[in-house]
Formats: C-alpha cells, sequence, structure tokens
C-alpha cells in the first residue's frame, strides 16, 4: 500500500511538472511568438523564457536552485556554456545560471515535444547527427548568433548517458566550435537534478538543485588540433566534481 501511495506521488509529480511546462508557454505565448519573428529580439525571448518559464517551473516543482560561481560571466561576452546532463530539469536550470542570453545547440528530435517543439525550433540551433551538412551547417549558424553578442550552450555528452553513468564521454562539437570562434568554455556541474527529475519515471521529488559554475577554459591561444585536449580537460572538472559528492 504505501509503496502504491509512493508510485501515485511520483505519477502527479510528473503530471505538475508538464503542467508547469505548458502553462506559461500558453499563458505568454502571443509575446513569446512575437519575439521570435526577429533573431534581434531573441535577448527579450531569452529573458521572458528565464524569468516567467524556467524560474516558475523549478520554485514550483520544489527545486530550489543553489549557485555556487568560481567565476562570472561579464555581461555582452559570449561563451560556450556546457555542463553534465542527466534531466529536463537541466534546461530550466542552465537558464537560471546564466543571465547572459544564449542558444541552445540540441538534436532535432526535440522538435516533436508538444508546444515546447513548436519554440525550440524557432530559437535554437538544431543539428541532426547523422547529417554531415547539417552537423557543418551548426557552426555558420553558431557564428551568425555569436556577432549577434550571444553566447552558445551545448550539453556535450550528446545526449542522457545511461542509468549507471556518471559522466558519459564528451563529443568534439562545443570545444572544437569553442576554439574556432575563441570563446571561452564555461563548465558546470549539475548534482542533484537526476534525482530531482530522472528519465526513470517512477522516481524524483522536490528539493535543492545545486550547481557549481567553475573556472573557464580560455581559447585564445588554442588552435583545431587542441580539440581533445580542451574537451578532455573540461570533462575531468566536471568528473571530479561529481566524484566527491
Amino acid at each position: 500500500m504505501l509503496g502504491l501511495i509512493k508510485n501515485l506521488g511520483h505519477v502527479l509529480y510528473r503530471i505538475w511538472f508538464y503542467v508547469l511546462v505548458t502553462l506559461p508557454i500558453l499563458l505568454f505565448f502571443p509575446f513569446l511568438l512575437a519575439l521570435t519573428l526577429s533573431e534581434h529580439t531573441y535577448p527579450q525571448f531569452f529573458w521572458l523564457a528565464r524569468n516567467f518559464w524556467a524560474r516558475p517551473i523549478l520554485y514550483g516543482m520544489g527545486c530550489i536552485p543553489i549557485i555556487k560561481r568560481e567565476q562570472r560571466m561579464v555581461k555582452g561576452k559570449s561563451y560556450m556554456l556546457v555542463a553534465n546532463h542527466t534531466s529536463m530539469l537541466d534546461i530550466m536550470l542552465i537558464l537560471v545560471v546564466s543571465r547572459n542570453p544564449f542558444v541552445f545547440v540540441g538534436k532535432k528530435e526535440l522538435v516533436n515535444i508538444p508546444i515546447f517543439g513548436f519554440f525550440y525550433k524557432r530559437v535554437c540551433i538544431m543539428v541532426d547527427r547523422d547529417d554531415v551538412r547539417s552537423r557543418t551547417g551548426v557552426y555558420r549558424r553558431a557564428q551568425r548568433r555569436l556577432d549577434q553578442g550571444l553566447s552558445i550552450c551545448i550539453f556535450p555528452e550528446g545526449g542522457v548517458p545511461e542509468e549507471h553513468v556518471v559522466l558519459d564521454q564528451f563529443k568534439d562539437g562545443a570545444f572544437k566550435m569553442a576554439i574556432a570562434h575563441k570563446i571561452p568554455v564555461v563548465p558546470m556541474t549539475f548534482y542533484d537534478n537526476k534525482k530531482r527529475f530522472s528519465f526513470t519515471f517512477l522516481s524524483g521529488g522536490p528539493g535543492r538543485v545545486r550547481v557549481k559554475v567553475h573556472p573557464f577554459f580560455e581559447t585564445g591561444i588554442l588552435a583545431t588540433e587542441d580539440t581533445s585536449t580542451l574537451r578532455e580537460e573540461v570533462r575531468e572538472v566536471i568528473l571530479q566534481e561529481l566524484s566527491s559528492n
């Protein structure tokens, strides 16, 4: 009986999450739509998404952000944001962490999510990892967004790792792009998102969601052949942090 009640609580918690995800989008739909008509209004779209979508979801789920910063981003400067990926809460948390407007680079399959996918395809840089032309086009689209003063966010594991994996191997894309565009890499460790809202259905619950913003990796003097070294150094920082907590 106790197990049944617990499972019911997990189901209701999941339903409440999707209500919180959907409701702000419906309430602000005309404003969000208007702000996606031009790339030049993306900072305003980002501000709305950060403050009236991401924050209400986290706090509404009882997931209180606790942010520790070892270095702070400078307003108006572009960065490459990277973090470990274990939960749908990662999207909301990284929006709350960064005041600097950034654009997600993510897989095209997310456009299939009802309502969320409608805006995802309008404001994010989508990539089909099985298509060489798509992967090449990402660099061109990212350059345009960087020229507009925005940052880029990529989850370098390329997806959510298996349940038993602490941190999957990183893919080159984020680091190659950071070197090509000479922007600092901002590593972040998300400690609790998997515990709060993992991809296992009957799991999760409210509590703090801690994140650490590590010292940045500068790329100004790096060349393309340094990609793998940068990739592994950034991964090691996040892996050590996860392993010690």
